[in-house]
């Protein structure tokens, strides 16, 4: 048995997986504001599932943020709590067995590409849209970490090939100019459209007014998607996935599926066809089903029974 953990800001969700990916236990409960009340509520989450299913299983966590290889503590978590604490090790003592953390983008690529709309494919990109921009990566089977543990973090690369009226781009959180997120998350095509219209529409509203004829409303999604094939190109010619997944609130945009390929083919290194992007199969429960598979890298090297 699996146990996937999805600590997020607002909630904590639990899913315990049996071998074939089948939810044997699913809970949520809200996020404690305190990291030792998110320990506890973690540790009794994992203890409670496995009272009740009556087996013991591997434990792994997907968390905004992730474990500074230098450090050993976490960093970069909006659940700023976490921030400076040795998580991993913390839930290990809790639970009295090993742990595994990864950053939730990294954990909803996993879920994607192991049994999800990316299955069977060797590179995945995973794209997280919505109110920020994230990603991850995974090749055969694996989520790459990367030397500072932020690999497929591209929201904070700078918009490609910015046109003068994009440049120097709007200020980002992260203190630079111009980041990807800034042009291309939930809140920045909201704010596209109300300073063209003085209206203050949620991004999928946005787009299903596009579908229904609005000029304005298409007109900003035009620029949106030119944005966000861009961005996109710059990682296709980087690493060329066999398939790019997107995750979030804005994949339930439809219109990405139809729009982005052709726009990313023109603007990529790729004159054989357009990359294959599609929508998330298990929706925000791929989260937490990815930090239950973090522990298949053992079973893809024969160390564990699958």
């Amino acid at each position: 048995m699996r146990i996937g953990i999805d600590l997020g800001g607002t909630k904590i969700e639990i899913a315990a997986l049996g071998p074939g990916g089948d939810v044997l236990r699913r809970e949520r409960i809200a996020t404690p504001r305190s990291y030792d009340e998110t320990l506890a509520a973690v540790r009794d989450l994992v203890l409670r599932a496995e009272r009740s299913l009556r087996q013991v299983g591997t434990v792994g966590v997907a968390i905004p943020g992730t474990i500074s290889p230098a450090t050993g503590l976490v960093k970069n978590a909006n659940s700023t709590f976490l921030i400076g604490h040795p998580l991993d090790k913390d839930l290990a003592r809790a639970l009295g067995r090993p742990i595994r953390v990864a950053n939730d983008a990294n954990c909803f690529t996993l879920s994607e590409a192991t049994d999800g709309a990316a299955a069977g494919q060797a590179v995945v990109f995973g794209i997280i849209a919505g109110t920020g921009i994230g990603g991850g990566v995974c090749i055969d089977g694996r989520a790459i970490l990367g030397a500072h543990a932020i690999a497929g973090e591209w929201g904070h690369n700078p918009l490609p090939s910015p046109r003068p009226d994009e440049s120097p781009g709007p200020s980002c959180y992260c203190g630079k100019q111009g980041c990807i997120e800034t042009w291309c998350s939930g809140p920045a095509l909201t704010g596209q459209y109300l300073r063209k219209t003085g209206r203050n529409l949620i991004a999928t509203d946005i787009a299903a007014a596009a579908e229904g004829g609005d000029p304005n409303a298409q007109s900003v999604m035009e620029g949106w998607f030119d944005r966000f094939a861009r961005a996109i190109a710059s990682v296709v010619n980087i690493l060329d996935p066999d398939a790019i997944v997107i995750g979030g609130g804005l994949s339930n945009i439809d219109a990405l599926y139809r729009e982005l390929p052709p726009r990313v083919e023109r603007y990529a290194f790729t004159p054989e066809g357009p990359t294959t992007i599609v929508k998330n199969r298990h929706g925000d429960a791929s989260g937490v089903r990815g930090a239950a598979w973090l522990w298949r890298e053992d079973e893809l090297a024969g160390a564990l029974p699958t």
